[in-house]
């Protein structure tokens, strides 16, 4: 009988090697459902916890699905090739955590399946949100180095559909979230910020402090008239009233703050990694070899 093949442990390089950054992204994916795992047992999420239970997994499903797609992004700007490694990691914990999501829906609607169903389709919040975890499958089935070899060239343009599910789950967070959208309108500006970033990169326009710091400032304000709009589209209060709270700072630190903070991060990560390039080609050709090695990996 043949040996079976050996399941590669999650932590581990190609090579099998222990690799410390996929170690820590694992146990980064493990971290918030072991919290709430142990927040459930200890009765620690109110009157409601199967809806708390619910919520949070919905939350960070949309949260890594958000941190694969800030992958590319954060290896370019700040240098770090290696950073490849975990983008999977990250898709597939989207995925399982979409799962977890649906499967609490299911226990919430006592195990009922017809009514499931029947929710699902009546509900437009609910069907988009079942057709972005449909496609996360789908993406997630596809994900394997096998899977990628038999697609060859139709396994990139399918992969681009991420894009569009990523706006189905931001758009069934809003919607689900009804009265206070703060934490969607603060997700959806961080999803701004990236494609803004892939927009600058498709036009071949440099990445380097002034235009990530122009781009963050762009977003920031982008993500002010999202929730104004929102707000005005929802619930009838005056846009204006929105952007005037918007720029209350610092008395009421609004989503748009938040998301401009975040985007300076990339100017500051650029530059950081312009200093470490010219402190490393003024240190000599042995220092320069090595990381150029590294950055080809």
């Amino acid at each position: 009988m043949p040996a079976l093949p050996a399941v590669s442990a999650p932590w581990r390089d190609r090579a099998g090697r222990l690799s410390g950054l996929k170690l820590a992204t694992f146990l980064a994916a493990l971290a918030p459902g072991l919290w709430l795992a142990a927040a459930y047992a200890a009765d620690a999420l109110g009157a409601k916890p199967i809806t708390e239970l619910l919520h949070g997994t919905g939350e960070w499903a949309v949260r890594f699905l958000l941190l694969s797609l800030a992958v590319t992004p954060l290896r370019r700007i700040a240098n770090w090739p290696k950073l490849i490694l975990v983008r999977r990691m990250l898709g597939l914990t989207a995925l399982a955590y979409a799962l977890i999501h649906l499967g609490l829906y299911v226990v919430d609607q006592n195990f009922v399946l017809t009514k499931v169903v029947s929710e699902i389709v009546s509900r437009i919040y609910l069907t988009i949100g079942f057709v972005a975890l449909l496609g996360l499958v789908v993406l997630g089935v596809t994900s394997t180095d096998g899977m990628i070899r038999r697609l060859g060239k139709a396994w990139p343009r399918l992969h681009k559909a991420v894009y569009l599910l990523t706006v189905l789950g931001l758009v069934h967070y809003f919607l689900q979230a009804k009265i206070d959208v703060s934490d969607p309108v603060f997700w959806t500006g961080a999803f701004l910020l990236l494609m803004g970033w892939r927009a600058l990169q498709a036009r071949r326009w440099p990445s380097n402090p002034l235009t990530l710091s122009l781009l963050a400032v762009g977003v920031a304000l982008a993500t002010a008239g999202l929730e104004a709009a929102w707000y005005g589209l929802a619930s009838g209060i005056p846009a204006e009233r929105v952007l005037q709270a918007n720029l209350a700072f610092p008395t009421m630190i609004r989503p748009a703050w938040w998301v401009l903070a975040l985007g300076l991060t990339l100017p500051a990560l650029n530059a950081a990694r312009l200093a470490w390039d010219r402190l490393g080609r003024g240190s000599g050709p042995s220092r320069g070899r090595t990381r150029d090695a590294v950055a080809a990996n």
